[in-house]
């Protein structure tokens, strides 16, 4: 294998795999490295590789394999998993990610594709309600990019500066949305109900090696499209004082309630990162850290009033308030690693709990968008209630920095129907084909236990 040059170890995100290159003159030289001389590899949502073998002078390639067996108790008829972007099916093996791409610089002009091929490319771009809006097929046309951006690395004496515009990942929630760099499968509903992706422009500013600031202007929360003539607005602000800690917020404004374009949404996205025992050498316990992440939001306007339920005249309360806390424990050299965690979720009207799928689906028809695709719909209306908790544990094995074998348990509950219960959200037998009765409903329970077994690989 060959060794990473510290410029291909440019750090672009914290939710990149490898970074440009940048010129190697004597000006360059002098700027600022990104987080130059730290070990990320043990962080929540960051690549753990220390090497790759895919790299070229003008090219850095990846491939990730992301696959899952998955059982829930519920034991549903029709073999479908709601709730969840991580798994979609119970009790079979699927392939739900395949990424392939990679990193392109010339002369410090720069992009980034990856290519993505699985169950993930359903469940995700599904939950984004601007194709909807106007005409030619967004979801189509991007589904298959998980990400594809172009831009161009500027030196400006000692700062580190990278514009890109396309789709990108999403910092908003820790957790990166490429499975092999997060801690646990089934993420806390902290980083599930907040948005894999952006689509627009960003500006990564590093005015030292250890501090990142970089705003957005994109489309909306998690879209495609604009669900209004609003951009998003948002930033990133990352700070590692040591490589033994993380600071990190993630801040976002915007209108994404469609149609409604008084509605404007804030949230804040907050974590902590902290490894608190290191001994790489150990054959016994050889690293522990812990991360804490907490979010809090609102909509106002257009008939929703942010955190205030007294004044019935401006509508009902609409806002999100969420926690997540992880500890992991490395054992033998980092080959075996155990994780513990959990989290909660509250958010009044629902406007990011994620669309159960099926007949329960409140999302529209695709034939005729003034109908849902459920006859039974899950209730998103302004004043309806949810409220969720979750907790996992897990094993993993990693004989190398390219595979992780992983075997997790994930309890989750809410005080509303909301998990896919024995009798599915399909129809009676559990498949499509068959006609749904008169007074037939889909089959939602408050609770959830789950196993998964799953493989992940990547280069």
């Amino acid at each position: 294998m060959k060794k990473l040059t510290m410029a291909a170890a440019l750090v672009l995100s914290l939710h990149s795999s490898f970074a440009q290159s940048t010129s190697t003159d004597s000006n360059t030289k002098k700027e600022v490295v990104p987080f130059e001389g730290q070990d990320q590899t043990w962080q929540n949502g960051s690549d753990r590789r220390t090497e790759t073998v895919l790299q070229s002078k003008y090219f850095t390639g990846s491939f990730i394999f992301d696959g899952n067996y998955n059982y829930s108790f519920n034991n549903p008829n029709d073999n479908t998993i709601v709730g969840s972007t991580a798994v979609a099916r119970h009790n079979e093996m699927e392939v739900m990610f395949v990424g392939l791409g990679g990193d392109f610089n010339y002369n410090n002009a720069r992009g980034r594709v990856m290519l993505q091929f699985g169950n993930r490319s359903i469940t995700v771009p599904r939950n984004d309600y601007s194709p909807y809006r106007g005409q030619y097929d967004l979801t189509d046309a991007y589904r298959y990019f998980s990400e594809a951006y172009g831009g161009y690395h500027f030196a400006l004496g000692r700062t580190s500066v990278n514009v890109d515009a396309g789709l990108f990942m999403s910092y908003v929630g820790l957790n990166s949305y490429y499975q092999v760099e997060n801690w646990e499968y089934q993420a806390s509903f902290t980083s599930d109900n907040t948005p894999w992706f952006f689509n627009g422009m960003r500006i990564q500013i590093f005015p030292s090696n250890k501090l990142k600031i970089e705003p957005w202007i994109i489309n909306g929360w998690q879209s495609y499209g604009k669900f209004n003539s609003m951009p998003g607005l948002g930033a990133n602000l990352t700070w590692c004082p040591s490589e033994k800690m993380k600071l990190l917020t993630n801040d976002y404004y915007g209108a994404d309630a469609a149609t409604i374009p008084d509605r404007k949404r804030f949230h804040s996205d907050n974590s902590l990162l902290v490894r608190y025992y290191h001994r790489p050498a150990s054959k016994g316990i050889s690293m522990m850290a812990f991360s804490l992440t907490g979010d809090v939001g609102f909509e106002t306007g257009g008939g929703v009033n942010g955190f205030n339920d007294k004044d019935s005249a401006k509508g009902p309360a609409q806002y999100f308030l969420s926690g997540m806390v992880y500890n992991r424990i490395w054992f033998n050299q980092n080959k075996f690693a155990c994780t513990v965690g959990g989290g909660f979720m509250t958010n009044p009207g629902r406007y990011l709990v994620l669309y159960p799928p099926g007949d329960a689906s409140p999302l529209p028809s695709p034939l005729d968008p003034t109908k849902t695709q459920g006859t039974h719909p899950f209730d998103t209306n302004p004043g309806t209630q949810f409220h969720g908790w979750d907790c996992s544990a897990n094993l993993d094995w990693m004989p190398n920095q390219s595979l992780t074998v992983r075997l997790e348990f994930v309890h989750r509950h809410s005080d509303v129907p909301y998990f896919a219960g024995h009798g599915g959200v399909t129809s009676p037998s559990g498949y499509v084909t068959t006609s749904i009765p008169a007074g037939w409903a889909p089959d939602l329970v408050k609770s959830e236990d789950r196993i998964m077994f799953v493989v992940l690989f990547r280069i």
